[in-house]
């Protein structure tokens, strides 16, 4: 009887243990409202489209990042 209480004990403590686990995860999983002084997502989008065009001119990520020497002259042509 006494290894019957403890496994229906360790049965139910797992189920419990695994309940809690899926509301954290189903309540992370929900849309997050916006904080006050949040950034607003179309501003962050323009700003990500404005690097991504500076870089697409570039073309070249070694010399952004200072790893590499820049290929374009003093006028800024290749």
């Amino acid at each position: 009887m006494q290894r019957v209480r403890v496994g229906m004990t360790g049965l139910a403590s797992v189920l419990v243990l695994i309940a809690l686990a899926n509301a954290v995860f189903s309540s992370a999983s929900r849309a997050p409202t916006e904080a006050v002084g949040a950034s607003k997502a179309a501003t962050v989008a323009n700003l990500a489209d404005t690097a991504l065009a500076n870089s697409a001119m570039t073309s070249e990520p070694l010399a952004e990042l200072g790893v590499a020497p820049s290929t374009a002259t003093a006028d800024g042509h290749k």
